[in-house]
């Protein structure tokens, strides 16, 4: 039973969580590696800087003596210069790979187009035609508290999913259509403003099946925690029968 709570809730914010969601795509663990990189020299500043003030604290103040070379010398000046722009330099490295990384969306196999309005969703596949030359459109609404089945999610679940395979690399283009919003997925390590006027592009690779949930994270006027995401991962056979559903 423990195994399976774990499985149906390690895509989904829990209470008090304090770590990122269960990465589903290469840029979500290129952004976990980063933190915990970045982490381990944050705990070395800490220590080090904690020492030296301790020892300031400690040792100076039962003193009336000034060590000259504290106050003043080149060395000295050199070593605290030059020490947090190494630092810095280690940490901005592969921060910009990564956002560059990130930023780049090469040949996608596929381009879902997501439109935040006052309050809701819309989602436009735009490679698969009709007939009659119409696009899959959809809206996609927050179901309320009171309407919500077992096993839904309050604030998270709404009335239509966004459906995608999976091992495909898939191109989000979004925008808006009144005030800026953002269309954010933790899972997937998206997160992408949707502004008017605009066109915003990002990517995902999700690498196994799954229902990732996000949220606009842009304060966009009374209802705007009425704006989840749903992201339905399934395996390309399913997708695919999905589509013809449509």
């Amino acid at each position: 039973m423990l195994n399976l709570i774990t499985k149906i809730y390690n895509d989904v914010p829990t209470p008090w969580a304090v770590y990122f969601q269960d990465s589903a795509t290469p840029n979500m663990e290129g952004i976990i590696e980063l933190h915990n990189n970045i982490m381990f020299y944050l705990i070395v500043i800490l220590c080090l800087v904690s020492y030296i003030l301790y020892n300031i604290i400690t040792v100076y103040s039962k003193s009336s003596l000034v060590y000259k070379y504290m106050n003043h010398g080149q060395f000295i000046e050199i070593v605290w210069t030059t020490f947090p722009a190494v630092i810095l330099l280690i940490i901005a490295f592969p921060s910009f790979i990564l956002l560059y990384i990130m930023d780049e969306v090469i040949a996608p196999a596929m381009t879902i187009k997501a439109i935040g309005l006052q309050w809701y969703w819309k989602y436009e596949y735009s490679d698969f035609i009709n007939e009659k030359g119409e696009t899959i459109e959809f809206e996609s609404y927050i179901i309320p508290e009171d309407l919500l089945e077992d096993g839904q999610l309050r604030m998270l679940d709404v009335d239509a999913s966004i459906v995608c395979p999976v091992d495909t690399h898939i191109r989000f283009i979004v925008t808006a259509a009144d005030v800026i919003h953002d269309f954010c997925i933790p899972s997937l390590g998206v997160k992408i403003d949707a502004a008017p006027g605009r066109l915003n592009q990002t990517s995902a690779l999700i690498q196994r099946e799954g229902v990732y949930y996000g949220q606009c994270s842009e304060l966009c006027g009374v209802m705007h925690s009425a704006m989840p995401i749903k992201l339905e991962a399934v395996s390309l056979a399913d997708f695919l029968s999905w589509i013809e559903e449509q």
